[in-house]
């Protein structure tokens, strides 16, 4: 009498004969690839829902005039972006400062919007000249349409290289007098 691979004895005449030829082996399943598990924006690509197409022209104004707040953060990247939202405490804080320490120099206290604004100036720079084969694959990878600059993002990148200039000479130059002269001259 023996065992076969079910736990039971077999009897094939008068000597016992095993109905399984090889030991029971079991199969380890392999633990799953985290890389493969569904995300959201895997499931939402897999259900044909593209991301909408992001223009270049747009971020590049959104950065030129509201980036001190975040839009184009916000345009670009959504709520998510933490970026974004330091870029729109920045002028509640200033104000904030303002207020509490009234006795020191307004560009000290407002410093963090200024700095705010000063890198939206140059992100606006960067957005903007960047090629279109580049902003298609780094921001509208799963659209259909492609990115053409036109001359609008010309005049905004113009627009925008001058009021970073003036707005750049005007903060060194208050910076010094304020540094040399204590602020005698205003």
């Amino acid at each position: 009498m023996v065992a076969g691979c079910d736990g039971r004895h077999h009897f094939h005449g008068t000597t016992p004969i095993s109905r399984c030829n090889k030991a029971k082996s079991y199969k380890i399943r392999p633990s799953p690839d985290i890389s493969s598990m569904p995300t959201p924006d895997r499931f939402f690509t897999s259900l044909n829902m593209t991301t909408k197409h992001k223009n270049k022209t747009i971020a590049t104004l959104l950065a030129a005039t509201l980036g001190s707040l975040g839009a184009h953060r916000f345009y670009l990247s959504g709520k998510r972006d933490q970026w974004a939202w330091l870029h729109l405490l920045s002028l509640p804080l200033s104000l904030l400062l303002t207020n509490l320490l009234f006795n020191l120099p307004l560009l000290v206290t407002m410093s963090p919007w200024v700095l705010s604004f000063l890198a939206s100036l140059l992100t606006a720079l960067v957005l903007g000249l960047k090629s279109d084969e580049k902003w298609d694959a780094q921001y509208n990878p799963d659209s259909i349409q492609q990115s053409e600059s036109t001359w609008p993002l010309a005049l905004i990148l113009v627009l925008t290289v001058g009021v970073g200039a003036m707005a750049l000479i005007f903060v060194l130059a208050r910076s010094f007098d304020l540094l040399y002269t204590g602020g005698a001259y205003g």
